[in-house]
């Protein structure tokens, strides 16, 4: 059995998250789960609360907190267009000041350190499919930029604690990602769709439908962060993490409607500013260095996401509204 380590998981109430808690937990590992419930829920986290070995604290990452940990998965930030968007000033605090205080953290514990960053690093993409040395073709000042640059700049700053402290760090970029604790209305487009299938509403397509994604399910998703974090100190990414398989938007509306069975027509709205047309990974890198590409397939993994949305109450969660901070 592998040695048990005390491990701090930042937005651990969150969708993937408390994936990542439970699996930890499960493991024996004494698991320190860190959310201010901005995005996330508690119910997320319930089957975990009673567990010796799990222990949850409500806090701001933007703001300094002193533990004794031997890892760090850094995952506090709002992760889709609907909440980042919601409070932009602060998602970028989250992205920066977040990862200023767990690098201060590793450095002062000696503790190892994962950086959840993301896909949009690369912007609306010249190069497909996208490999870890495209440097993005990006947009400071768009609507989106709070969350994009927010994670450019915390990969910069564990890059710069790795080379002037030797903080031991790992750094993953997490193509689009789903499946059940979803918040169902974040703006993702497998949330939008399942919610309005459900619910008999017509689904809203964007543009016309031929943009692509590349969908990665969460349990696939979980295993590559903890693949990463477990692999040789010497490689520290940043490492691509999605599933390569491409479809259109379209492609992905008529999947939802043919498995909730929905009888919705398709309505189409103009294509948001910044929006990418095409995202791809190319994941050989995580191939050839963690053993690892993504398992379960988008109609498996859509029939167990529409099945949770099926169950939750709609009316315990709201549409985020615009905020300054």
């Amino acid at each position: 059995m592998s040695q048990l380590k005390r491990i701090l998981v930042t937005g651990g109430a969150g969708f993937l998250g408390s994936h990542l808690c439970e699996r930890l937990v499960d493991a024996g590992h004494d698991v320190i789960c860190l959310d201010n419930f901005f995005t996330s829920q508690k119910a997320n986290i319930e089957r975990l609360l009673d567990f010796h070995n799990f222990e949850f604290i409500r806090h701001d990452i933007t703001m300094p907190i002193w533990l004794e940990v031997d890892e760090i998965y850094n995952l506090a930030c709002p992760a889709a267009p609907g909440h980042y968007q919601y409070n932009p000033i602060k998602t970028t605090k989250t992205s920066v000041m977040g990862a200023i205080n767990v690098l201060g953290m590793a450095k002062r514990c000696r503790a190892r350190v994962l950086q959840a960053s993301t896909s949009e690093v690369y912007g609306d993409p010249v190069v497909h499919p996208q490999t870890e040395d495209y440097r993005g073709n990006v947009n400071p000042i768009g609507p989106r930029a709070c969350y994009d640059e927010g994670k450019r700049v915390a990969e910069t700053l564990f890059m710069d604690y790795h080379r002037s402290n030797k903080v031991d760090i790992k750094i993953v970029r997490i193509f689009n990602t789903y499946g059940p604790r979803m918040h169902p209305y974040d703006g993702r487009v497998v949330s939008n769709f399942i919610r309005q299938a459900i619910a008999g509403e017509p689904i809203t397509l964007y543009g016309d439908g031929s943009q692509t994604r590349s969908f990665c399910y969460r349990d696939d998703l979980v295993e590559a962060m903890i693949r990463m974090m477990n692999s040789e100190p010497e490689f520290i990414g940043p490492v691509n993490i999605g599933n390569p398989h491409e479809f259109t938007i379209r492609q992905l509306a008529e999947l939802v409607v043919k498995h909730t069975g929905a009888k919705s027509t398709f309505i189409n709205k103009p294509l948001p500013e910044d929006d990418p047309l095409q995202r791809q990974p190319n994941i050989s890198l995580a191939k050839a260095k963690l053993g690892w590409e993504p398992k379960v397939e988008l109609e498996e993994g859509l029939k167990a996401t529409i099945d949770y949305f099926r169950n939750i109450d709609m009316s315990h969660y709201r549409p985020p509204t615009p905020n300054h901070d």
